[in-house]
């Protein structure tokens, strides 16, 4: 496989909603079921059609939102993408993800007006060791799917359930035959978080897919490695939560949030 989806056809209606028609690839199938994609590759694409969606120069994404309403399923589908809050300084634009006729992921980004605040500009989030310090990151092999075969990572010492830090990267385009921007391959991964580090040590006894993602952003990201320094919580209540700060190579840029529905594993 050379990329996570192929490219079918692109219409503009007259309120001016584009919808783009994908076929998924292997390497876009999850990790919970064989027969459903992967969030991760999914949000990539919204995000990529986000990005293209009537773009300007003097405006950037800082925040991009997504809420998965079902199953997402590995067959023909289709992204219709449109603004919902047109503005000089603050725009709204929406991407929505159709398969079976069904809605399965909905993303919302906010578009902001970018300007110079070097004058006041500082972080609190700090670097953390690149990848190319750090040793292959051997949890993937945890995990099945298409998607997971389709990523190479490395980790960092002191790695624990439910705490740690790792890198990820692939090599395949989003669309087969069109680049790839640094910002939609790396939103393309950011959703590998929630196996980045789980707080179960070996075996599942408890599923815990993920329901959102949120990604906060403080600047621009750069590059094709994503750093995914991740914390993973349950409560006792069958609700959890993993939280990451989001590294590029050149340090950190923002935070992504993941609430977990916890189910137990059938037997």
């Amino acid at each position: 496989m050379t990329a996570y989806y192929e490219f079918l056809q692109r219409t503009t209606d007259d309120q001016g909603q584009v919808s783009s028609h994908y076929r998924p690839t292997l390497s876009t199938q999850g990790a919970w079921n064989d027969h459903e994609q992967h969030m991760a590759p999914a949000s990539g694409l919204l995000a990529a059609e986000i990005e293209s969606f009537a773009p300007r120069d003097d405006m950037r994404i800082a925040r991009i939102s997504y809420d998965i309403f079902g199953v997402i399923h590995r067959e023909d589908c289709v992204v219709r993408t449109r603004i919902i809050r047109p503005g000089r300084t603050i725009e709204l634009i929406e991407s929505e993800l159709q398969a079976r006729g069904r809605t399965c992921v909905v993303a919302r980004a906010w578009r902001m007006l970018t300007q110079d605040s070097s004058a006041v500009a500082g972080l609190e989030d700090q670097p953390v060791p690149g990848p190319e310090q750090l040793a292959d990151w051997t949890g993937l092999q945890r995990w099945p799917g298409g998607y997971v075969r389709s990523i190479f990572g490395r980790q960092a010492p002191n790695h624990q359930p439910g705490n740690g830090i790792v890198w990820v990267s692939n090599d395949l385009e989003l669309v087969q035959g069109q680049p790839t921007s640094d910002f939609a391959h790396l939103m393309g991964m950011v959703d590998t978080a929630n196996g980045a580090a789980p707080r179960q040590a070996d075996n599942f006894d408890w599923a815990f897919p993920n329901l959102d993602l949120q990604v906060h952003m403080y600047r621009q990201p750069r590059g094709r490695w994503l750093g995914l320094q991740t914390v993973q919580q349950y409560g006792s209540d069958g609700i959890g939560l993993t939280s990451s700060i989001l590294h590029d190579e050149t340090g950190p840029f923002g935070r992504s949030e993941q609430i977990l529905t916890l189910r137990p594993m059938s037997p």
